[in-house]
C-alpha cells in the first residue's frame, strides 16, 4: 500500500535524532497495517514533537494515507499544508479539491475552485511546454495527450461543480461542456446533465445523460450506467410528458458518441499508431534505421521478442548467448527474432550498438511494452504461429538459457 512504502521510507531518509526517532519507530511498527491507526500515530508523534524537523515530511505521510483512508477531513487538514510548502503536487491538489466538494460550505467551495484552477493552470502549462520542446511521436506523445486531456478534464468538472455550487449555474454549465469536449467520458456527461437540470432544461439534461449511458468509457460501471438510465427517463417524462421518443435520443446519442470517440482515436494515432491497441500483433514498431514493421506481416510465423536496454547490464550479458540461439534457427525462415529497445530517451541506442558492436537490426517497443505487460528487462516473448503468447522469460539464466530458449522455440514450432 502506497502510505506503507512512504512511512517505511520516514526510517531511512532525514533521520530524526535520538529519542524521537525511537518513538517514531516504535508508535509506526505498532500501528499495524490501517491507514488510519498510522494516521494517528502520526498525529500522536506531531503533538509530542511539535516542533519536529520531520514535520513536512510526516505531513506528507499523513495525507496519503488519509487518500488510503478516504477521510476527507484528514485529507484537507494535511492536503493544505502540504500544498503551503509544494503547491504544485498534482495528485494531492486533486485530493483536496474533490474533499473540499463534499463539504457543505461556501468557504469549502471558495477554496475547492482556487485549487481547481490552480490544477488546471499547472496541466496547461504542462501542454505548452511541451508543446515548445516538441513532444516526441510515438506512444509517449498518444500516452501525454490522453494523460493531460484527462487532467484537464478533471479540473473542468471539479471547477464546473464549485461554481455551481456557489450558484453561478452558467458558468458550471459552460465548465462542464468544455470538460466534456476536452475529454469525453461518462462523468463530464453527468456533469454537463447536472447543470442543465439545476437551470430547468430537462430534455438537455436527459440528452446528457444518454451521452453518459452510451459513450464507451471503460471507467463506466453497470451501476452508474443504470442510474444514468433511471434518471434520464425521469428528466425526460418530465420533459415531454412520457417516454415516447427517448429510444431514438439515446440511438442517436449512441451514434454520436461512437464516432466522437472514434474520431478521437485517429487523432491519437495520427502521431501513434499503435495507441489503444492491445493485440501485439496489430503493432507497428519504428526501427532505429527509420523502416516500419507491421507485425501482421509476420502472423504464421513463430516470434521471439528480446526486450532489452542500454543501461541494462544483464542484457548484455544475456546478448551473445541471445546470438548462439539465433545462429541455431538461421536457416528456419519460421523463426523471426526481434531485438526490442525499450529506452525512454533514444538518442544513446545508435551510439550503444556502435560501441557494442551489435549488429541486430533494431526496433523501439513503441507500446509493446504495456501490450505484453514487460516490467523488468531482459525479458523474452516468444510468440506462436497463431499471434499468442507461447512463452515468456524474465531475466536470464546464463548457463541454461542457450538450451532453454531453443527448447522452448521448437515447443512452439510444434505448437498445432
Amino acid at each position: 500500500m502506497r502510505w506503507l512504502v512512504l512511512l517505511a521510507a520516514l526510517a531511512s531518509v532525514c533521520p530524526a535524532q535520538g529519542q524521537e526517532q525511537a518513538d517514531l519507530e516504535k508508535a509506526l511498527s505498532g500501528a499495524g497495517s490501517s491507514p488510519l491507526e498510522y494516521l494517528r500515530a502520526i498525529e500522536k508523534h506531531l503533538e509530542q514533537y511539535p516542533d519536529s524537523a520531520r514535520r513536512a515530511e510526516l505531513e506528507r505521510a499523513a495525507v496519503r494515507a488519509a487518500m488510503e483512508a478516504r477521510d476527507d477531513n484528514r485529507i484537507i487538514v494535511y492536503g493544505e499544508r502540504v500544498l503551503a510548502r509544494q503547491p504544485d503536487d498534482l495528485q494531492i491538489l486533486e485530493q483536496v479539491t474533490r474533499a473540499l466538494l463534499a463539504g457543505g460550505s461556501k468557504e469549502a467551495w471558495e477554496r475547492a475552485l482556487k485549487y481547481a484552477r490552480r490544477y488546471e493552470e499547472l496541466v496547461r502549462q504542462m501542454q505548452k511546454d511541451n508543446a515548445r520542446a516538441g513532444v516526441p511521436s510515438g506512444p509517449s506523445a498518444a500516452q501525454w495527450r490522453n494523460e493531460t486531456d484527462r487532467g484537464m478534464e478533471r479540473a473542468l468538472c471539479d471547477e464546473a461543480r464549485a461554481s455551481g455550487n456557489l450558484g453561478r449555474l452558467e458558468e458550471a454549465l459552460a465548465l462542464a461542456r468544455r470538460a466534456f469536449e476536452t475529454y469525453p467520458n461518462a462523468d463530464s456527461a453527468r456533469e454537463t446533465a447536472r447543470w442543465y437540470e439545476r437551470l430547468g432544461k430537462p430534455e438537455e439534461a436527459a440528452r446528457r445523460l444518454a451521452d453518459a449511458f452510451t459513450i464507451p468509457d471503460p471507467s463506466s460501471t453497470d451501476a452508474g450506467r443504470a442510474r444514468d438510465r433511471g434518471r434520464m427517463g425521469e428528466l425526460y417524462r418530465q420533459a415531454k410528458g412520457s417516454e415516447n421518443g427517448l429510444g431514438d435520443l439515446v440511438l442517436e446519442a449512441y451514434d454520436r458518441n461512437v464516432a466522437l470517440i472514434h474520431t478521437r482515436e485517429l487523432t491519437m494515432r495520427a502521431s501513434d499508431p499503435n495507441a489503444q491497441l492491445t493485440d501485439p500483433m496489430e503493432f507497428t514498431l519504428a526501427g532505429l534505421d527509420g523502416r516500419k514493421l507491421s507485425m501482421a506481416s509476420l502472423k504464421g510465423k513463430v516470434v521471439v521478442f528480446d526486450f532489452w536496454a542500454t543501461w541494462c547490464g544483464p542484457c548484455r550479458g544475456q546478448h551473445p548467448l541471445y546470438e548462439q540461439v539465433k545462429q541455431r534457427f538461421k536457416d528456419n525462415s519460421d523463426v523471426v527474432f526481434l531485438s526490442i529497445d525499450t529506452d525512454e530517451d533514444r538518442e544513446p541506442v545508435r551510439r550503444f550498438l556502435e560501441e557494442e558492436k551489435w549488429l541486430d537490426q533494431v526496433y523501439f517497443e513503441d507500446g509493446l511494452s504495456r501490450a505484453l505487460r514487460i516490467t523488468y528487462i531482459p525479458t523474452t516473448i516468444i510468440i506462436e504461429k497463431r499471434g499468442q503468447v507461447f512463452s515468456r522469460m524474465n531475466g536470464y539464466a546464463p548457463e541454461r538459457f542457450v538450451e532453454m530458449l531453443t527448447g522452448r522455440i521448437r515447443d512452439a514450432l510444434r505448437d498445432p
